[in-house]
């Protein structure tokens, strides 16, 4: 098992790290958006990093991947672990899921913030109350993580919200309406960060609104 891992910052991709640990040999590892935002970032491709690792196999139907996510350290490591003993949430969807801080899901854990828990990528209505009855009352410690951010959410970025802006203009509808429609997306799912999450959340709003 791999527990750690020491390298050189090879390539930043937007949900994981190319890690050179010695003569040419590199891993991929997967971090979560939160831990990715908490890294120091650097331009340098002399940047050196160490991460604590979660290893497991990611099985598809022909083939079984060996698999690292990282961390910052154990704690963080040790809430990703309760956080995937929630029935329907693997490594894989905990590591998308997790774009805000540990401390601020856990705090929604233990107030039953379900709304909050909403936000996070891939957890729907149904998985929110699961993770809070599973875990409510389990994950105390992991709100005193001092990983707070001012702005609360991660933003999305505004060549994203550009990119959605300009799809919907082509679709034919009016500056003003899109723009709205892009504001109340976000504030329905402020954890959104590409255009396609955008046009798939502006989508199921307006069918909804037509059933």
């Amino acid at each position: 098992m791999i527990s750690h891992i020491k390298g050189r910052v090879k390539t930043r991709k937007s949900s994981s790290l190319i890690i050179e640990v010695f003569n040419g040999i590199a891993y991929e590892v997967f971090v979560p958006q939160t831990v990715m935002q908490a890294m120091k970032s650097s331009e340098s491709p002399e940047e050196n990093i160490e991460l604590v690792t979660y290893y497991y196999f990611q099985v598809d139907p022909s083939r079984s991947i060996p698999t690292l996510i990282g961390f910052i350290n154990e704690v963080e490591k040790e809430f990703f672990e309760k956080f995937i003993t929630v029935s329907g949430v693997g490594p894989k969807a905990a590591c998308k899921a997790l774009v805000l801080p540990f401390s601020e899901i856990a705090d929604a854990i233990d107030t039953a913030d379900t709304a909050l828990l909403k936000t996070l990528p891939g957890i729907g209505e149904q998985r929110a109350r699961e993770i809070v009855a599973k875990l409510q009352g389990k994950v105390g410690k992991f709100g005193l993580i001092q990983d707070k951010r001012s702005s609360g959410k991660p933003a999305i970025k505004e060549d994203a919200k550009e990119e959605a802006l300009s799809v919907l203009l082509q679709l034919q509808y009016r500056r003003k309406e899109a723009e709205d429609m892009l504001r109340k997306a976000l504030e329905r799912s402020p954890g959104m960060k590409s255009c396609e999450e955008l046009l798939n959340e502006i989508y199921k709003s307006r069918h909804k609104e037509k059933l």
